[in-house]
């Protein structure tokens, strides 16, 4: 039975300045380290079970599996 109640994915933009954190849940933390151009150097502080993937290695490896797919 359909409820009418939809879950909505929502995006959060922020400025931060150097060493600057930001708490993902109680347990992952981000740091921003600096940057230079367009480059953003972070820390993430998780959980070993955490899994953390760069988007443009998801990005490639789907690429690749699609290649095999013929």
């Amino acid at each position: 039975m359909y409820c009418g109640l939809e879950r909505v994915k929502t995006l959060l933009r922020l400025s931060v300045q150097r060493n600057e954190f930001i708490m993902v849940g109680k347990d992952i933390k981000i740091t921003f380290l600096g940057g230079v151009k367009n480059q953003a150097h972070i820390m993430i502080d998780a959980p070993k079970d955490v899994n953390i993937a760069r988007g443009r290695a998801i990005e490639k490896r789907a690429a690749e599996k699609d290649k095999f797919i013929y």
